[in-house]
């Protein structure tokens, strides 16, 4: 019998990497399914895009490596990474936008660093921030959900809107991005932010119909149906409860304390959770084997962290939805986390000092 050595990812199931991977991405699809019935075909359009670049992009590096491809191909991570950026950026965002993110994510954050499982930060976070960090403005161009939209879109539309920023019928994204109140539409993170430096208070703009359902028109379902895909997962084994418990409690935590003290300027804990990325971040993305914490306890400080970093930067950064930043920032502390954190070896004995 030969003993083979490998690299993370480690998981006490008995699942193999790629059956992990094609969990991860089937307990997505009903959140794919409820995003796209909520903004339209451009999300399976971006979707497309990103697998498609991501294989491409994984195939191109491990030949130049003199890397066996189909077996790599195989482990579906490249097919993971892609999906999560997909589902991360606005679904009618300029076609090369989820192609530069995705080439990024596989070619700088992954491969560069040795493959799976030797990449210190989560791929399709590092390329949703130099995405966010060097094209704001496509970044942000984020439509109502179907129910507020001023313009139906259909399948032909969609694909016109990614590949040309144009409708058939000749309206612009920014033109598209007018709800039906004739208010041009954000996320609820950011136009809850943009209204307080504008000196509304929350009451005041939740009064908009973007937020008609509480945690924002539309966000509410899409984080449940989230918070449902990651729920199979803990049930399947594919992740383990420790992280996304970490991070919504901490999270929910910090922002009932904020809340209790002033609700005019602190968004609720249930806003927090349930709006933005909060249930994609933390089943999903939070929870990634190879740039988180190994270790148990390590876990739950590298999901606190998380939820304390997406608090302080959706409340005093300048980023609504803090997730990526704060998943980055958890990963640079990822070696100290399990350092500090990590078992003692059964027979050790450790040395008292002289007294």
């Amino acid at each position: 019998m030969s003993f083979r050595i490998a690299s993370s990812p480690h998981q006490h199931s008995q699942k193999t990497t790629s059956q992990l991977m094609l969990w991860v991405a089937g307990a997505a699809l009903p959140a794919i399914a409820v995003q796209s019935y909520l903004f339209g075909y451009g999300v399976l359009i971006q979707l497309m895009l990103a697998i498609s670049t991501a294989w491409a992009c994984e195939a191109l590096i491990l030949a130049m490596r003199q890397k066996t491809i189909l077996p790599r191909l195989r482990d579906h991570s490249a097919l993971v990474t892609g999906l999560l950026l997909a589902v991360s950026i606005p679904p009618y965002a300029p076609w090369w936008l989820i192609i530069i993110g995705t080439a990024f994510a596989i070619i700088m954050v992954k491969q560069l660093y040795g493959g799976l499982g030797f990449n210190i930060f989560n791929p399709a976070m590092a390329a949703y921030v130099l995405l966010l960090i060097a094209f704001p403005v496509q970044m942000t161009q984020w439509l109502p959900p179907t129910t507020l939209q001023t313009y139906d879109l259909s399948l032909l539309d969609a694909v016109c809107a990614v590949f040309t920023q144009y409708s058939c019928q000749g309206y612009s994204i920014q033109q598209l991005q007018m709800g039906i109140d004739g208010m041009t539409m954000a996320t609820p993170l950011d136009t809850a932010r943009t209204d307080l430096t504008m000196g509304l208070t929350l009451p005041e703009s939740f009064e908009k119909p973007i937020f008609s359902q509480g945690a924002g028109s539309g966000w509410l379902w899409l984080n449940v149906a989230w918070l449902l895909g990651g729920l199979v997962l803990i049930q399947q084994r594919v992740i383990q409860w420790r992280i996304p418990l970490s991070v919504l409690g901490s999270l929910a935590l910090c922002s009932l304390i904020a809340w209790s003290i002033n609700p005019d300027i602190h968004l609720s804990p249930i806003f927090q959770l349930f709006s933005g990325a909060s249930m994609l971040a933390a089943f999903f993305i939070a929870t990634d084997p190879v740039s988180a914490s190994t270790t148990l306890k390590g876990r739950i400080y590298y999901g606190i962290l998380i939820g304390v970093l997406v608090f302080c930067i959706r409340t005093y950064g300048g980023y609504p939805d803090a997730f990526a930043f704060a998943v980055l920032l958890a990963n640079m502390a990822v070696p100290l986390i399990d350092y500090y954190t990590r078992p003692r070896t059964y027979g050790h004995k450790v040395k008292k000092g002289l007294l």
